[in-house]
């Protein structure tokens, strides 16, 4: 049992489980009904995505000073009471079931994907990576 982090709408590997999408919005012009089927994500966790002003700020970021800026703040965000418990229910849930949380950006190292891989392996999370 574990996390996988992956690139949204990309096929699913076998046996990856749930596919939890941390993003702010839903894949444009796709049907609802769709998101599954078309390997989006079968549920939608928007609370652990970065805020629409912040994301701003990371797809901006050129520098590693700004990608080290928006991390600063991604993480402050997510030390939030609300936000830091839903990171502490799916580290838990990695020791007991398959999942997988994603985004949609193509480069991992310049998502904040990347960055709730730290926090939830900081929390215990087991996570394959691949």
């Amino acid at each position: 049992m574990a996390i996988r982090i992956v690139r949204l709408g990309t096929e699913r590997i076998h046996d990856e489980g749930t596919r939890i999408g941390t993003v702010r919005r839903p894949p444009r012009g796709v049907p609802k009904n769709a998101f599954a089927s078309q390997n989006w994500y079968d549920v939608w966790l928007p609370n652990v995505a970065p805020t629409p002003e912040l994301m701003k700020l990371g797809q901006a970021a050129e520098s590693e000073k700004e990608w080290a800026a928006f991390a600063k703040k991604y993480r402050a965000e997510m030390a939030a009471p609300d936000k830091s418990r839903i990171l502490d229910l799916l580290a838990a849930l990695s020791h007991d079931a398959n999942f997988s949380v994603g985004c949609y950006c193509e480069n991992e190292a310049r998502c904040h994907r990347s960055l709730l891989r730290e926090l939830l392996t900081e929390r215990g999370a087991k996570i394959i990576i691949e």
